[in-house]
């Protein structure tokens, strides 16, 4: 009895090693999911930000095969679409991550601004109008105010526009979008104040810039106004009020802005040459 004590003990020593190791694989193992785990997010990180859109097109389109449920595969996917400009295959990505059962009212609104992006503004419309109104977004506020600007439905733009910019701590470019519906409702004054409070903002949105003059021009204020500008930005400038001067009628004030628009140009500024020319053209004609 005690030799068989003995094996008996000698065995349970050997189960309990074993379910010690076996612990211990497990250990490892879920040591090691846990890693690749982490460098899985890494890299998907990455290929978000600092990676070639449509090599983060190819990674995602890869990971999707082996995990097609997974939305947070599914949104990197549509969203190096939307990265690559690929506008047209990033709106069926997006209805993807939609109707995930773990979407989120975010993932909607990103599905709206992929639909904005390809142009299809009424079934944007329809996917904003589904998100509950106590979803408040920057991204949704602009939207909603691209949206109604589409519809031509002016006040509600504005408030929307007016939320939107209070919703960011960044609101150059909704400014610039803001005052460029001015702009096209004919509103220059307003216009060329939502330009320029973009510009302070963000001395640097080029595009804001030439709004600016767009709406100076509009006016007949053929001064360029006082903003930070590079020489090759100022002769720029330039040549979009001459092109607003013509626009105006007033012909002689514009081949003088599109000669100090060459004159200005660090480099031989050829829109400005032909402008010039087309002007001389049909004067002498």
């Amino acid at each position: 009895m005690r030799h068989f004590s003995v094996v008996s003990a000698s065995l349970l020593g050997l189960v309990v090693l074993g379910a010690c190791e076996r612990s211990g694989d497990a250990e490892v193992a879920r040591a090691m999911a846990d890693i690749n785990v982490v460098d899985e997010t890494n890299l998907n990180d990455v290929m978000l930000t600092v990676a070639d859109p449509n090599e983060a097109v190819a990674y995602f389109q890869r990971a999707l095969s082996g995990a097609p449920d997974r939305i947070d595969l599914q949104r990197g996917l549509a969203s190096s679409l939307t990265r690559a400009g690929r506008n047209t295959e990033a709106v069926p990505a997006w209805r993807a991550v939609a109707a995930n059962t773990a979407a989120t009212d975010d993932d909607r609104v990103d599905l709206a601004s992929a639909l904005v992006r390809n142009d299809e503004w009424d079934a944007a419309e329809t996917v904003l109008d589904a998100i509950p109104p106590t979803h408040e977004t920057f991204a949704r506020y602009r939207l909603e105010a691209m949206v109604a600007d589409s519809n031509q439905e002016w006040s509600k733009a504005d408030s929307f526009y007016e939320t939107a910019v209070g919703l960011t701590t960044r609101p150059a470019s909704v400014l610039n979008n803001w005052g460029f519906s001015k702009l096209s409702r004919g509103d220059y004054v307003a216009a060329e104040r939502l330009f320029l409070e973009a510009l302070r903002h963000d001395s640097t949105l080029f595009t804001a810039k030439n709004n600016l003059v767009l709406a100076r021009g509009a006016q007949r204020k053929y001064d360029l106004p006082v903003i930070e500008m590079t020489q090759t930005e100022r002769a720029q400038l330039l040549h979009t009020l001459a092109l607003a001067a013509v626009k105006q009628g007033d012909i002689t004030i514009a081949k003088g802005l599109l000669r100090e628009a060459i004159d200005t140009h660090p480099q031989h500024f050829e829109a400005a040459v032909r402008s010039l020319r087309a002007l001389e053209d049909n004067v002498t004609n």
